[in-house]
């Protein structure tokens, strides 16, 4: 199966948001290589490792009662490996060297995961998205005014010399 061109354009424009990431997996819940950019990693051992660690941080998660599976994070001698979940049968790994900003990777990892699982779930291509109707916008109710606040000047402190505490038992 030939990896999807628009997941392969969001590995690249991840790796280029990361400077520090090292290789990216999108691979299936079930251990198989949806689309790559692994260089010197098999592909194929791991996504099947991604489905192994993916299966047990679900059930960790629903054990513990954390809710649905989201994001599991590594962290080695040299490096990390973040997993996300990208949608319903969909992961995405991500390979980083030690000296990333941990912040971003995790951040804009969320985001890619959220991309590419709906390109993955829908099946459809960006074109296509864009052709879809957009949804109404919700209608707020309008904003209650808050109350004017007063401020108290505050008490000028007092110093004491001397202060003693003193505990009974």
């Amino acid at each position: 199966m030939a990896a999807d061109p628009h997941v392969l354009d969001e590995l690249r424009r991840l790796r280029a948001r990361v400077p520090q990431l090292t290789g990216a997996l999108v691979s299936g819940a079930d251990g198989r290589v949806l689309a790559q950019d692994t260089p010197g990693v098999d592909p194929d051992a791991m996504a099947a490792l991604t489905a192994t660690a993916h299966g047990t941080a679900q059930k960790l998660a629903d054990a513990t009662g954390q809710g649905e599976f989201q994001e599991l994070l590594v962290r080695g001698m040299y490096g990390y490996a973040a997993t996300f979940a990208a949608g319903g049968s969909t992961v995405l790994t991500l390979l980083a060297q030690d000296r990333v900003n941990l912040g971003r990777l995790l951040l804009e990892g969320r985001r890619a995961a959220a991309r590419i699982g709906e390109l993955a779930e829908s099946g459809t291509r960006p074109a296509k998205q864009a052709a879809k109707p957009e949804p109404k916008p919700e209608t707020k109710p309008a904003a209650k005014t808050a109350a004017t606040r007063t401020r108290t000047p505050r008490a000028p402190r007092t110093t004491t010399t001397n202060a003693r505490t003193t505990t009974e038992s």
